[in-house]
């Protein structure tokens, strides 16, 4: 991709999303779940977290507070090249 390629695409706007982990249940048990419950997912506590861009993985992270919000703190970064081819 050419620099010129790129400044166009710099004021796209993408989907960031951070993803805590994941599980798999069945139907029964999900339409069983009421306030309170809890699923335990397939990460353990402080293991890095997925930044994906549009489903991409571009990253690695950690969950930070920012004031009242939670952040992100990008701990490992995929390959710029590769960013872009798949995004």
């Amino acid at each position: 991709m050419t620099a010129e390629n790129l400044r166009v695409l710099e004021n796209v706007e993408v989907q960031m999303t951070v993803e805590v982990g994941n599980t798999e249940i069945k139907i029964r048990d999900l339409l069983r779940l009421n306030e309170g419950a809890v699923i335990e997912l397939d990460r353990l506590a402080g293991d890095p977290l997925d930044i994906l861009v549009n489903g991409t993985m571009i990253a690695k992270g950690e969950i930070v507070m920012v004031g009242e919000r939670f952040g992100v703190r990008f701990t490992e970064i995929v390959d710029p090249e590769k960013r872009v081819e798949n995004l």
